[in-house]
């Protein structure tokens, strides 16, 4: 899936009084997030719709503000449901795929709102000229490029995401926090190893096995029939990975409840087969791009006035601008 990645070249020896810190975005969740946040009756000067760029330059703005990173990815679904992770698990995202008949090139097209699918491209023209360089890996999710950038990387590290399947990357030894955005701009959540632990009871390096078992029906994994988050979470205490519960199951002679060990037991397929799924990878080959944040050059302010014009963001833009030159 992928092989090791060069660490190198995502490292800047420049001199700088900022303490050093990589910001990791996952940009689909963030600007869908904004399409959903932001009335669609924000239109631009010729009437199109442009809710999820503005949304998003706002989130840039005050992430970039309260975070203060000297480096910012856009990560990327270049494929956002691979055919490998549908051939362990056929039901994944299956709910997420749109009506009209798919084809042998293009063999699942992702359902997204009308309204929307127009701005991703002024998102992508916006990054650019932001100087926020775009990352992704064909046959790869945005999740896969940031575990391998979390996971590689010289530097502190924040991953800006509403979805929890990120939670695994936490790493108080690497200085790695998720920052989730699932309860709203206004209620992030700082997670680290110990606010993780508290919040669903599992380290993060139990979480990928956490979320097997638990299932998300967002991402269409079935999970262990009968097993919620209490009993996940109690099974990986006792037991210590996926591993040890299903083994521990399959052995008459370990102390387990009758009707959690059939659970167990009945769902032997499906947890061969999860972990490859949820676990997201780590060892991608990514391209050499450099992701620090500089003064704009004089082309890439007449760039961002142009989309700015263009598409009616103004105050959207003015803020990501300053907000991303006070750390220039």
């Amino acid at each position: 899936m992928g092989g090791t990645a060069s660490t190198s070249v995502w490292h800047n020896a420049a001199v700088t009084t900022q303490p050093e810190r990589r910001m990791l975005l996952d940009t689909a969740a963030l600007y869908f997030r904004a399409f959903y946040g932001v009335p669609d009756t924000v239109r631009s000067p010729g009437g199109e719709p442009v809710n999820a760029v503005r949304g998003l330059l706002d989130m840039i703005a005050r992430l970039a503000t309260e975070f203060q990173p000297t480096e910012i990815v856009a990560c990327w679904d270049d494929d956002w449901r691979p055919q490998w992770r549908v051939d362990l698990i056929p039901t994944y995202k299956t709910h997420r795929v749109a009506a009209e008949p798919a084809t042998d090139a293009d063999p699942s097209i992702e359902d997204v709102p009308d309204l929307l699918s127009p701005q991703v491209p002024i998102i992508r023209e916006v990054l650019t000229a932001l100087g926020i360089p775009i990352v992704g890996v064909a046959e790869h999710e945005a999740d896969d490029v940031i575990g391998t950038l979390a996971s590689h990387g010289e530097i502190p590290v924040d991953v800006i995401t509403g979805d929890r399947d990120l939670f695994q990357l936490v790493d108080d030894s690497r200085d790695v926090r998720v920052i989730y955005t699932g309860r709203g701009m206004s209620n992030l959540e700082v997670l680290t190893d110990a606010s993780l632990t508290a919040k669903t009871g599992v380290t993060p390096s139990q979480y990928a096995d956490f979320a097997a078992m638990r299932g998300d029906a967002s991402d269409g994994l079935p999970g262990v029939a009968g097993v919620g988050e209490k009993t996940a979470a109690t099974l990986l205490a006792e037991f210590g990975d996926l591993t040890g519960i299903v083994a521990a199951a399959a052995d008459p002679a370990v102390k387990m409840g009758a009707s959690v060990r059939a659970k167990i037991v009945a769902a032997a397929d499906y947890l061969e087969v999860a972990p490859a799924v949820v676990n997201v990878v780590r060892d991608l080959d990514l391209p050499d791009v450099d992701a620090r944040i500089r003064p704009s050059t004089p082309d890439q302010v007449a760039e961002l006035e142009r989309l700015s014009a263009e598409w009616g963001l103004s105050t959207s833009m003015k803020r990501a601008r300053e907000a991303l030159a006070a750390l220039a």
